[in-house]
């Protein structure tokens, strides 16, 4: 009897998109994720080859699912906009996130932000960011990329982004991030809170601007209720003056 061969084919390898966790251990800390990704997304809103993500598993071997990391926020530049389950840099024209920040949270261990950094180093991130909000640290922290290795930013207060082009201030407050054009990174609630104030006066303009149009027309109907007015007294008049007999010298008896 005669057998056939059935080729063998290698089981796809899976990327997991998610490992279960919570993107945040805080509300703090998942507002100042949310603020830096926001901010970053409104800032690039018009380069349609900058991606900006948060919490996304980055894979930068193919084949080897068990290598990579989840930046709290990663800026890919040359890379489209658009959804993704995980960044697969392979699938990504090569390019690794060059810019990534870090928000700390209580639960964040020194093994493991040190295993971060190494990973980091390792696969070329230009500009890495560590951020602790809680208040009784308030500490920020920037690296940039010299070779192949990521070097602490002497002065970070006051620091500006080669990629970002953001600048970085600290103050009793904590973190500032400002612009470019000198608006600063707000918070989602913050923006929301703004866009509705800016709704309303939007509102009450369109409301006095009608109210104006309206005083407008009233004027424009009153002068031609008047011209109508004027027109039909005249009117009157010629045919008053056209009943009334010729004037002239009486004829003598």
């Amino acid at each position: 009897m005669s057998t056939i061969a059935v080729p063998f084919s290698q089981p796809a390898i899976e990327y997991p998109d998610s490992d279960g966790l919570p993107m945040a251990e805080s509300t703090l800390q998942y507002e100042w994720i949310v603020t830096i990704k926001t901010g970053l997304e409104h800032l690039f809103a018009e380069d349609a080859s900058v991606f900006v993500a948060g919490d996304l598993f980055w894979y930068p071997e193919e084949g080897h699912p068990e290598i990579s990391s989840a930046p709290d926020v990663l800026v890919a530049f040359g890379r489209p906009k658009g959804h993704r389950g995980s960044y697969r840099q392979w699938e990504e024209g090569g390019i690794a996130p060059q810019v990534v920040f870090e928000i700390l949270s209580p639960g964040n261990r020194i093994g493991e932000m040190s295993a971060k950094f190494g990973f980091y180093q390792r696969y070329g991130v230009e500009e890495y960011y560590v951020y602790d909000p809680t208040p009784v640290r308030l500490d920020f922290s920037g690296f940039l990329r010299r070779g192949d290795r990521l070097i602490a930013i002497e002065r970070i207060d006051g620091h500006v982004s080669p990629r970002l082009g953001v600048r970085f201030a600290m103050g009793a407050e904590g973190l500032g991030i400002v612009r470019p054009d000198g608006r600063p990174f707000i918070s989602p609630e913050e923006l929301a809170r703004r866009e509705e104030v800016e709704r309303r006066r939007a509102e009450q303009a369109e409301q006095r601007a009608d109210h104006e149009r309206q005083r407008a027309e009233q004027a424009d109907q009153r002068a031609e209720q008047e011209r109508l007015r004027a027109e039909q007294a005249l009117r009157e008049l010629q045919e008053l003056r056209s009943r009334m007999p010729p004037a002239g010298p009486k004829p003598i008896p």
